[in-house]
């Protein structure tokens, strides 16, 4: 499952810059949850966008920020560079602030689109996990997002809920969310 959780990253990659001219340069972060019997969660990601588990109240993160701070050896292998400028977010080019990626062709000899896998075992602890883009997680902690929506049973309701509460914070990033 891990396997192929990469190769259908490797492949979303290709396609997307496959056809940049008709979707235009720019890219996305993605996450990804696959659940097995109920009883096994495989999750990936590439960029910001981020999974959470909730577990007897306690909020998990599931996922990797791939930040270019922490992946500046990597991004300065490829030819690369981290800088803060403009602004005070460290960015790959001085352009993007995530290291990993679907699309962004201009910056791609410097971006990965390689996902960090994770596998973890669901119990009768489990509650649930939230999938958010990074609209959520910039106004938001793990443990915040996971005590705004833990007495809503409904899950899509409970999506709307943490959309509106990011929002009432100014987010100001695109946001996106799944329960």
């Amino acid at each position: 499952m891990e396997d192929a959780i990469r190769r259908a990253y490797r492949s979303t990659d290709a396609e997307i810059l496959d056809k940049a001219k008709v979707l235009g340069r720019g890219g996305s972060t993605a996450v990804t949850a696959i659940l097995i019997n109920s009883q096994k969660l495989v999750v990936g990601n590439v960029g910001d966008s981020r999974a959470v588990m909730c577990k007897n109240g306690v909020a998990e993160q599931l996922s990797v920020d791939h930040e270019p701070s922490t992946e500046k050896r990597l991004i300065e292998s490829r030819g690369g560079f981290v800088s803060n400028l403009p602004g005070d977010v460290p960015r790959v080019d001085g352009q993007l602030a995530v290291a990993r990626a679907f699309g962004d062709k201009s910056l791609k000899l410097h971006l990965s689109s390689e996902p960090d896998v994770k596998v973890v075992t669901i119990d009768d602890d489990t509650e649930f996990i939230v999938l958010a883009s990074d609209g959520i997680w910039k106004v938001m902690s793990n443990q915040e997002a996971v005590d705004a929506i833990k007495n809503i049973k409904d899950a899509q309701s409970a999506a709307k809920h943490l959309i509106e509460a990011a929002v009432s914070k100014k987010s100001k990033d695109d946001i996106s969310c799944i329960i």
